[in-house]
C-alpha cells in the first residue's frame, strides 16, 4: 500500500518577485473576498496597489523569503521519519500549488490531505481542501483523498503550544506575565455568516488553559486578540493594537491560529508590534514560536494521520 501525506498551508513568497503573485492569488480567492467577479478582481487590484510595496519591504526584512517555506520543509523532513507514508506539502497561493503536488501523488493508493489550520474556516480550511480536491478530480483520483476539518482539540497539538509558551518563559515566573493568544483576524461579516473560526479559536484557548493548569503554569492574566486587519470593514475584536494598550509591563504573545511561523508571526508580531509595545510601556515583550516541527506537533500530525487511516 503506497500512501502519501500532503500538508496544506496558505503559503508565502519564495522570493520578492513572488510577493505580488501571492497577494493576487490570495485576494482573488472567493473565500477571502466574497464579492462576485469582476468586482472581486477590482477589489484585489486596489488592495494590492495599496499593500504591495509595504508587503515587499516586510519580506525584505525577513530575508526576502517567507519564513513559512523553510519551517514547512523542516516539518516535512521530520514527519517523514515517523510515518509509513511519503510526506509532501502544497501551498494555496504560492508554489508548490495543489496542481503541482497532485501530479506527484496521483499514483499513490491513499492520499491524506492535512490542513495546517487547526481551526475550521471557509477562508482557509475549506478553500484549501476544495482546491486540492478540485485538482484531484481532473486526474480522477479524488476518491483516494481523506482529510480533516479541524484538530484544535488534539491533545498533542495543545501540548506543543504549551511547549512553545514554556520555551518563551525560559526560567522566569509565569505569574509575572500576561499571556495573549493572538489569532489572525477575519471580518465580522464572515463570522456572522456562520464561519466556525472564532468559536474554534476560543475553544482552543480553553484547551490550552487546561494544559497549562495541569503543568502548574499560572499567568497573571490570559487574553485573546486578533491581528492582521485590512481595510475599513469591522473585523473580529479586540484588535491586537488596542489590546496592547491595556497590558502590563511583561507580556507573552502566542500566535494561536498558526502552526507554522510566517510573515504574520515573525514579521507582524515580532517586528511591528514590538514598537507599539514599547510605545505603550511594555518593558518585556515576547513572542512565542508557532509549533513548527516541535516534537509534540509531530506526534499530533502522526495521530491525525493514523486516525484518518482507520476511517
Amino acid at each position: 500500500m503506497k500512501r502519501a501525506i500532503v500538508l496544506m498551508n496558505m503559503g508565502g513568497p519564495n522570493n520578492l518577485n513572488e510577493v505580488e503573485v501571492f497577494l493576487k492569488n490570495m485576494f482573488n480567492d472567493k473565500y477571502i473576498i466574497g464579492a462576485p467577479q469582476p468586482i472581486r478582481a477590482l477589489i484585489a487590484k486596489l488592495i494590492i496597489f495599496r499593500r504591495l510595496n509595504i508587503a515587499k519591504e516586510n519580506y525584505r526584512e525577513l530575508g526576502g523569503i517567507s519564513p513559512i517555506v523553510g519551517y514547512t520543509k523542516r516539518l516535512v523532513r521530520r514527519l517523514q521519519k515517523v510515518v509509513d507514508a511519503d510526506v509532501f506539502y502544497e501551498m494555496r497561493y504560492t508554489f508548490p500549488f495543489a496542481k503541482d503536488i497532485i501530479k506527484k501523488v496521483k499514483d499513490y493508493d491513499e492520499i491524506y490531505a492535512i490542513p495546517m489550520y487547526p481551526h475550521h474556516s471557509r477562508t482557509t480550511t475549506l478553500s484549501s481542501i476544495e482546491d486540492f480536491i478540485s485538482c484531484a478530480k481532473s486526474f480522477k483520483i479524488d476518491h483516494k483523498i481523506k482529510t480533516i476539518d479541524y484538530y484544535y482539540d488534539n491533545l498533542f497539538y495543545n501540548k506543543a503550544i504549551v511547549d512553545r509558551i514554556k520555551e518563551t518563559l525560559k526560567d522566569d515566573r509565569s505569574e509575572d506575565f500576561e499571556l495573549v493568544f493572538s489569532a489572525h483576524g477575519l471580518t465580522q461579516r464572515v463570522i456572522d455568516k456562520g464561519d466556525l473560526y472564532q468559536k474554534h479559536i476560543l475553544e482552543n484557548v480553553e484547551f490550552v488553559k487546561k494544559e497549562l493548569k495541569l503543568q502548574n503554569i499560572n499567568f497573571k492574566k490570559i487574553d485573546v486578540a486578533y491581528q492582521s486587519r485590512v481595510g475599513p470593514m469591522k473585523w473580529l475584536q479586540p484588535y491586537m493594537e488596542d489590546k496592547l494598550k491595556e497590558l502590563g509591563e511583561k507580556v507573552i504573545i502566542y500566535p494561536i491560529s498558526f502552526t507554522v511561523d510566517n510573515s504574520e508571526t515573525l514579521g507582524e508580531l515580532v517586528l511591528e508590534y514590538v514598537e507599539l509595545a514599547k510605545e505603550y510601556g511594555i518593558k518585556d515583550y515576547r513572542v512565542a514560536k508557532a509549533p513548527n516541527s516541535n516534537r509534540n506537533f509531530i506526534i499530533a500530525l502522526k495521530s491525525i494521520y493514523e486516525n484518518l487511516k482507520l476511517k
